[in-house]
């Protein structure tokens, strides 16, 4: 814990000396309660008010409703605050914390006993973040924010700002150049568990994150499924099949200047097979995974010689979890002859791809971008009554009414559950 609270405190000093610097350089907004009021209700920015939208009749499909949703979209009335907006409304933490109303939160007493942990990988869009940890925050859980190194000044000092603002949020203490489809992507999430583990918090699971992904459940109703798990992983894991070539040849990261390439680069060069004879199985880069099992990938010589052998394969943290997870004896084994555990099954993110609509689920109603759906406002009650635990994915450019009714739909499900 000691190196993690040095950390801390290191980074806490980084983040004032950036941000004075940033103050050299911009007009600052935050000039007065007034501004800061006008913030404040900028980072709510409530369009289903402003233009008389009802999330329940959107929920009910009701034409005129879904209709003016589309309107909006059709207008790009949506206007987002910048990195730079975010990073200086964090200047002022007792304001900060208090105006976005992460003081005013109630869990119940089941909540407190079974903390959680979350690892959010995140690069741009310093709001969505900021949305995305307010609507999963509770003060007894704990988050690890790793943002990519090459990400922008504003956007680090954002990131910084909430750490800094926001109690048991914190920055990983190791950040990665994060290389799209490279190991680099895997171990940000690793730096963030073995963070994890340091900290005081005794969290029971843990679950990753990135920026376009938005909760369909409260903290109580996700405890209350995870409690159903009895230390079981939510992981996918299915036969490989035609990936295979993701690792039966050696991936070069970088080029004879040692620049990185955008992704690994594979070559003619064969691998030799995984190490300890582990059986390959194929799944998806997010997991929730038991206190247990993280213990075990971070003390593991299997594990470590396996993250060794993964160096130079393509998307290793689309097989790394999946993998584990089947290997007889670990914590939450999902044994080898059980069936595919695909992404409709495990329930850590809903996804819907181009490719599988009208088979599998209803089509997209945002836009599809490299296949993966971001989804539209006619989609929030299949969202909420899917049954999985969290949307991936959103975007308020794409469609700012779907989050403001999943806010809204959210803050409703927990004002009954603290009534009862």
């Amino acid at each position: 814990m000691k190196p993690l609270k040095l950390h801390l405190k290191l980074r806490n000093v980084i983040f004032v000396f950036g941000t004075l610097g940033l103050l050299c350089t911009t007009v600052i907004f935050l000039r007065g309660n007034g501004e800061k009021q006008e913030a404040g209700l900028s980072l709510r920015q409530q369009l289903t008010v402003k233009y008389g939208i009802n999330c329940t009749k959107i929920y009910e499909m009701e034409p005129v409703e879904v209709g003016k949703s589309l309107v909006i979209r059709k207008q790009k009335i949506y206007k987002g605050l910048t990195d730079a907006a975010i990073a200086n409304a964090t200047i002022d933490c007792e304001w900060f914390v208090s105006s976005q109303g992460y003081n005013d939160i109630q869990v119940t007493e089941s909540e407190r006993e079974f903390p959680l942990a979350y690892s959010l990988v995140v690069h741009q869009d310093a709001a969505l973040v900021e949305r995305l940890l307010r609507a999963v925050y509770v003060p007894h859980n704990i988050y690890c924010i790793h943002y990519d190194r090459k990400s922008s000044t504003d956007f680090m000092l954002a990131m910084n700002g909430l750490a800094r603002c926001i109690p048991n949020v914190f920055i990983a203490s190791k950040l990665e150049r994060v290389q799209y489809a490279g190991i680099s992507r895997l171990r940000a999430d690793l730096n963030c568990l073995s963070d994890l583990l340091d900290s005081e918090v005794k969290w029971k699971y843990v679950i990753n994150l990135c920026g376009q992904d938005f909760p369909l459940r409260t903290n109580a109703e996700l405890v209350s499924d995870l409690k159903g798990l009895k230390g079981r992983n939510m992981v996918e894991s299915k036969w490989p099949g035609g990936k295979k070539i993701r690792w039966s040849v050696h991936h070069l990261l970088k080029n004879n200047d040692s620049e990185y390439y955008d992704f690994p680069v594979s070559t003619p060069e064969e691998k030799p097979p995984p190490p300890h004879n582990i059986e390959m199985f194929v799944g998806s880069a997010y997991f929730t995974l038991s206190r247990e099992f993280v213990y075990f990938v971070h003390w593991s010589s299997l594990a470590k010689d396996f993250l060794a052998w993964s160096e130079d394969t393509f998307s290793p943290d689309e097989h790394f979890w999946a993998t584990l997870v089947r290997v007889p004896g670990v914590p939450g084994e999902v044994p080898r002859s059980d069936p595919e555990i695909s992404e409709l099954i495990s329930k850590t993110h809903l996804v819907k791809w181009s490719y599988l609509e009208n088979d599998l689920y209803p089509e997209c109603t945002g836009v599809s971008v490299r296949s993966v759906c971001i989804y539209g406002a006619a989609e929030l009650r299949w969202l909420l009554n899917y049954g999985h635990w969290f949307a991936n994915k959103v975007d308020p450019t794409v469609d700012p009414v779907l989050i403001e009714c999943l806010e809204e739909k959210l803050e409703e499900k927990r004002r009954r559950l603290a009534v009862n």
